[in-house]
């Protein structure tokens, strides 16, 4: 079975119509992702709760709810582990590395999957593990 990440970008596509990237996403699920495990983390979960509205919300909190993708936990000491990696990608003039793409980089880190679906192409190009290893995007 396949594993991938999943940033909020892509959990908001899912949900939302309106979304650019929605179609993408949806035949992504639809044809093939079936046989996938998705991950995740809170912070993107959050994310991806905050920028839905109403119905599309619900929707997706009731997916990621019945198991449609496996939100892993952190605790304190990821943050810790985070915030180095944080600072590093966090210099002018580059974007911010946000917490929710932090949590995703210690996701790979911890369980060695660089599969990733964002629509963040820019700052997943650029992420590098500590290992040197690219995000491999979908």
């Amino acid at each position: 079975m396949k594993r991938a990440l999943v940033d909020a970008g892509p959990l908001i596509a899912l949900f939302d119509a309106q979304d650019h990237s929605h179609a993408h996403y949806m035949q992504l699920l639809t044809h093939g992702f079936e046989r996938w495990q998705l991950h995740t983390t809170w912070p993107c979960v959050t994310e991806a709760s905050h920028m839905l509205a109403g119905v599309a919300r619900l929707e997706m909190l009731r997916w990621v709810g019945l198991g449609g993708v496996t939100v892993f936990p952190l605790d304190p000491q990821s943050l810790l582990d985070m915030t180095p990696w944080i600072q590093t990608y966090s210099e002018p003039p580059r974007s911010v590395m946000d917490l929710a793409d932090a949590s995703l980089y210690w996701l790979a880190v911890d369980t060695n999957v660089t599969r990733i679906l964002t629509v963040d192409h820019r700052d997943f190009l650029r992420y590098r593990l500590p290992d040197g290893r690219a995000f491999e995007l979908v």
